[in-house]
């Protein structure tokens, strides 16, 4: 264990009171990624919590400190980069005043030494249990270094050797060869594995206690409900076109069609802002913002690996998280999250589409 120093900021004015200490560490994930989803996954903290976190402190300000612009991300307010000029002049100021000022304690403290983690770059679409991932890695030595973007996206940069790790997903009961085939093309049979990682449901977030009684996309387009889509390239824009032609519908049918969030949260965000009157995303997602979901699909996500990665250090230590018992115990926590054989390897074929059923002759 040891003891170092810390800044700690006060707001005084009519009030004195503590930065809240998650703050900080938000901005400078938001400055870093450009994403408030990904800025809560580095964080560890749920979408709506950093949502009311930078809602507070806009009245608190009377600025924002995050401009959140849809299509675009999320950046930094010339408040927000204010803050953090502000933290980096006083730490830098600390460390000339008190250089190396830390102490190890208790029992033997000066034989053990932090052991360095061992870092993983990883790609990955957006997805509520991977924050969860990252919480329960630092018990096992790995640092994951996660950009978040769609599935496609994130296989390419895998391809071409820019990340160690893909994450993407695909419905289970849906086997169709021309729904796979985008995914296909960035991978390889005698080069890649699949490490798995979590199944989902996706479906249709609708406002609380679901008024239009939409249960399908037929019902979004007949209805004319407003809807917030996902951004092209991500697995779930893909798995909203395939069911948009097996309705035998046009993208035009639907209101809404190209407005595009990068996140599940973000949908859900919308929706519970009334900016829409339906989206498409995980059940998880809707609960988080207490709105009515109705399940259209069970999805999995797998992790994309190198074969010859597969029992390095950080990968195997990967693998073993994904299967220890606090890993499974914190996704079963999330709505319409099953954690069945995370960690189990295989080869490319799991993705082959599954053949229809004979129909036996008499």
């Amino acid at each position: 264990m040891k003891l170092v120093p810390t800044l700690e900021w006060r707001l005084v004015g009519d009030r004195d009171e503590a930065l809240d200490g998650r703050l900080l560490p938000l901005l400078e994930a938001v400055a870093a990624t450009a994403s408030l989803a990904a800025a809560v996954a580095n964080c560890g903290i749920s979408y709506r919590a950093a949502w009311g976190l930078l809602r507070d402190y806009r009245r608190k300000l009377g600025d924002p400190l995050v401009l959140l612009e849809r299509g675009r991300g999320a950046s930094l307010t010339a408040l927000g980069e204010q803050f953090l000029r502000a933290q980096a002049v006083a730490g830098a100021r600390v460390a000339r005043i008190l250089p190396g000022l830390a102490a190890d304690l208790g029992p033997g403290a000066r034989q053990h030494q932090a052991i360095p983690a061992l870092r993983l770059r990883v790609a990955a679409s957006h997805d509520l249990a991977l924050a969860t991932l990252v919480d329960t890695l630092p018990v096992s030595g790995i640092e994951l270094e996660v950009s978040v973007m769609g599935s496609l996206h994130a296989l390419r940069e895998f391809a071409e050797g820019r990340v160690d790790l893909a994450g993407f997903h695909l419905p289970i009961d849906r086997g169709a060869t021309r729904e796979r085939a985008p995914f296909l093309r960035w991978l390889r049979v005698r080069r890649d594995k699949l490490i798995r990682f979590v199944d989902r449901e996706q479906g249709l977030i609708l406002p609380r206690g679901n008024p239009a009684h939409a249960r399908s996309l037929r019902d979004v387009a007949i209805r004319n409900l407003r809807f917030v889509n996902r951004q092209r390239g991500s697995g779930t824009r893909l798995l909203v076109d395939a069911m948009i032609a097996d309705e035998q519908l046009e993208s035009s049918a639907i209101d809404g069609y190209g407005n595009e969030e990068f996140t599940h949260a973000a949908v859900a965000a919308t929706v519970a802002s009334g900016g829409a009157d339906a989206g498409f995303g995980l059940r998880a997602a809707a609960a988080e913002y207490g709105l009515a979901f109705v399940p259209l699909v069970r999805e999995r996500y797998f992790l994309a690996v190198r074969a010859r990665d597969v029992d390095k250090p950080a990968v195997a230590r990967l693998i073993d998280a994904l299967r220890s018992p606090a890993f499974v115990r914190h996704v079963r926590r999330l709505p319409g999250y099953h954690p069945a054989a995370a960690g189990s390897l295989s080869g490319l074929d799991v993705l082959a589409p599954t053949p229809p059923a004979r129909t036996r002759r008499a």
